[in-house]
């Protein structure tokens, strides 16, 4: 099969969301797919302004500035190089290649993949969160009720789908690389470190974090942090937290999430968050809030520890219940670490290929006139 994935735009430095799409087109180029993957640097339906602090309108500045004037590559994500990588100026239907199957990857991306003629490929739609943080939440229910064959990453989200009114969907969860992100360093004995993402962005609840670790170390003075993310300054935080702009995924895995016994995750709202779980493969315990996306892989008190959002006192509370408690620690560690194991690329690849396999099928067998009653199931 073609399969092209459009991206809302080109991304210079890690993203979550962008990873996943990488991804799988590692993964399905490997099952014998030819995967493109479209980078515009414009979008032809970008959706209305939105309201930015002094650092986000810098920030969006330098990635304009980039996007004109630097030559495009991906140096933050391994990728196959049998997936074709296009870098164009427009999202218009013209600067899409033909295939069997276009997803798009975001909500501002839908209008663009909506219009394309049917040369370009049966019509999906991969959401990895609810994106009203991204644009008015009329215009991305809208998308949610779009004839597009939709890949939700998790439960909530199906949930969600349906309340919106959302047809054709099937729920398949975002993975680890486990070859990747795995233990090198015994559960047992970490000193009292804390790793956490670090984001500029209002939902990930960052000085929520921040405010709850500087509460635990009035209990536990010997208490050190270790924050990783993209800002370009040192953000604003206590001189005790360390901090890392932009490190290599392997320097995150071994120094920061192997040599830390807590990940602190405070995020107000997440589809499925690759950080924490990525950390509890390499032997963190995790204490977060409790969102859709953290109970993919959290049930509080078994894998992990959960409170409500916005709560930095509740999140200190757990901290200090693990930081206080080797064993506890240890168990919920293990027990995570063990659990996670079942979300693997190779499974999530072989169902979103069957799902793909699955609705061209139904399209050919509707075209060749068989009747409903006997074509495929769309769950895979």
């Amino acid at each position: 099969m073609r399969i092209t994935f459009l991206m809302p735009r080109y991304v210079w430095a890690p993203s979550g969301g962008f990873r996943v799409v990488y991804e799988y087109a590692n993964r399905l180029v490997s099952r014998g797919h030819e995967v493109t993957v479209v980078h515009p640097r414009r979008l032809k339906y970008p959706g209305p302004p939105q309201k930015l602090t002094a650092y986000r309108r810098a920030r969006k500045a330098a990635d304009g500035l980039l996007d004109l004037f630097a030559k495009p590559s991906i140096k933050w994500q391994m990728i196959d190089k049998r997936v074709k990588l296009l870098f164009v100026t427009y999202s218009d239907c013209f600067c899409i290649p033909d295939g069997d199957a276009i997803f798009a990857t975001a909500w501002h991306t839908v209008r663009s993949v909506l219009e394309c003629p049917p040369t370009k490929g049966e019509k999906f739609y991969l959401i990895q969160g609810y994106e009203t943080w991204l644009g008015p939440k009329n215009l991305v229910d809208a998308t949610w009720r779009s004839p597009l064959h939709k890949v939700v990453v998790s439960k909530w989200l199906l949930d969600l789908g349906k309340e919106l009114g959302a047809e054709d969907m099937v729920y398949i969860p975002n993975a680890i690389d486990h070859e990747r992100y795995r233990l090198i360093r015994p559960m047992e004995g970490r000193p009292r470190r804390v790793a956490m993402l670090f984001s500029s962005t209002q939902i990930k609840g960052s000085p929520d974090g921040i405010e709850a670790l500087r509460i635990a170390r009035e209990r536990y003075p010997d208490l050190k942090a270790v924050f990783f993310g993209l800002n370009l300054l040192r953000p604003r935080m206590p001189e005790w937290i360390e901090y890392h702009r932009n490190p290599p995924q392997d320097f995150i895995i071994n120094d920061i999430y192997n040599k830390s016994c807590i990940l602190l995750a405070p995020s107000w709202t997440e589809g499925f968050s690759l950080p924490p779980a990525e950390a509890a493969c390499c032997g963190c315990a995790l204490v977060a809030t409790d969102i859709g996306g953290f109970r993919e892989y959290i049930q509080n008190g078994v894998t992990g520890l959960l409170s409500p959002p916005k709560d930095p006192k509740a999140l200190a509370e757990n901290l200090c219940l693990l930081l206080g408690s080797e064993d506890l620690r240890v168990r919920l560690a293990k027990a995570c670490n063990s659990f996670i194991v079942q979300f693997s690329w190779e499974r999530s690849a072989a169902l979103l290929e069957d799902f793909i396999a699955d609705v061209l099928q139904r399209k050919k067998l509707a075209q060749d006139g068989i009747p409903p009653s006997v074509h495929l199931s769309t769950n895979p």
